[in-house]
């Protein structure tokens, strides 16, 4: 990443000097009338400059790198740019009478409208590749569904969200293809205990590590072709899991319950504060992540077994960051992903503690930042296979086709 950062902001640096070179340059020889004309030109030289640059040494064969590869967009914002660029430059240039000085703000508002446009491109382009299911082989196996519990020092309503989970899940799965796996994370109360004469399956940690972990180490350890994992308190009715496996047995790799749905229904809501700091949270995941999802943080979301594990085995965080390594890597692997709306109640008892917690969320979301660079979320060749399968139907054509008109367009 340390590298890919070097080169691209060693490409920039040029551009830059390409922009203002020529202004200077020509500005100077053909007088201050024709300032707007040499700066268009300066401009399309460094634009030209950046996007060949970029495309071939920066990023090189870099399959995420979407916007070098797509030039009607990338030049589209260049052009968005150069005309506030040039308003800004004649703004300043008549008070100032300067040429030098009055470019530096005007690259400074350039630079930010590309750094908005491209995002806003991206967006789009991720949004699309995300919405396309891809057609997979038979999930293998054993249970129908598995439902992963994070839980610490929960021994006061385990039982009862276990047995509220059997009530809901059972009449539609079936005992035999229900599999509830509690994940203890270090509990110093008698959740384990409890879990376990409750008849479920029960994962202890050896230490309180955080949720993530916990998430972590159930669903790589699920045996459902469908998996979901859900609060432990059970602020997501039992029913909700009900609605995400059948979402995923309907062909979805990921699906993600949504707080900001339009069709979300809060039965009691939280406190203001902790609304407030859900939606800062969220905000604060675009430093990471390219698509625009309105809740990261939702606390239940499922996924088709074999993709789970693929996307967990290569989790790192442990805290509640975790939600966004989940989008980065479904991102990254242009999975397919769909949001749905919930039904929440806000618990009383909850272990979130909002200020440390999400000062905590952005050191992680500052790691995983370099984490993507680092190249720690590429899947191994095992993971990548499973990635590839893909069923022998007419339907995987369609949807490869799709696919590719999607990421070339």
């Amino acid at each position: 990443m340390r590298s890919r950062l070097r080169r691209f902001a060693l490409v920039g640096l040029i551009a830059t000097i390409i922009d203002v070179g020529v202004l200077v340059f020509f500005g100077t020889a053909f007088g201050s009338s024709m300032v707007w004309a040499v700066n268009v030109l300066a401009l399309s030289a460094a634009s030209v400059f950046a996007y060949f640059g970029n495309r071939f040494f920066t990023f090189g064969s870099g399959t995420n790198a979407r916007w070098v590869r797509q030039p009607a967009l990338f030049f589209a914002a260049a052009v968005f740019a150069a005309v506030l660029d040039t308003l800004v430059l004649l703004g300043v240039y008549s008070l100032s009478d300067n040429l030098l000085v009055a470019k530096i703000p005007a690259v400074a508002a350039g630079a930010a409208l590309r750094w908005a446009v491209y995002r806003w491109i991206l967006f789009g382009v991720v949004r699309k590749e995300l919405a396309l299911k891809v057609d997979r082989p038979p999930s293998t196996e054993s249970h129908r569904l598995a439902v992963v519990v994070p839980a610490y020092n929960e021994s006061e309503r385990i039982a009862a969200s276990i047995d509220a989970l059997r009530a809901a899940l059972v009449p539609v799965v079936g005992e035999d293809e229900l599999q509830i796996l509690v994940v203890d994370d270090g509990s110093t109360d008698d959740t384990v205990a409890i879990a376990r004469a409750a008849g479920v399956d029960v994962l202890e940690q050896p230490r309180n590590r955080g949720k993530g972990a916990a998430v972590r180490a159930g669903i790589v350890a699920a045996d459902g072709r469908a998996v979901v994992f859900t609060d432990a308190d059970l602020a997501y009715p039992p029913a909700l899991v009900l609605d995400i496996m059948h979402e995923v047995e309907n062909g979805w790799d990921v699906v993600v319950g949504s707080r900001r749905h339009e069709d979300t229904n809060t039965l009691v809501r939280a406190r203001w504060f902790r609304e407030l700091g859900g939606r800062f949270v969220n905000w604060l995941t675009h430093l990471v992540l390219l698509g625009h999802f309105r809740d990261t943080q939702c606390g239940i979301k499922g996924f088709r077994g074999d993709i789970g594990r693929v996307i967990f085995e290569r989790c790192r965080i442990d805290g509640f960051a975790f939600d966004v390594e989940v989008f980065l890597i479904a991102e990254q692997d242009r999975l397919s992903l769909t949001e749905i709306p919930v039904s929440v109640e806000n618990r009383q008892g909850s272990t979130v503690r909002l200020v440390q917690d999400t000062i905590k969320l952005f050191g992680d979301l500052v790691k995983l930042r370099r984490a993507v660079g680092w190249g720690w979320y590429h899947p191994n060749p095992t993971q990548q296979a499973t990635l590839e399968r893909r069923a022998n139907s007419p339907e995987r054509r369609v949807a490869d086709r799709r696919r590719s008109e999607s990421s070339s367009s």
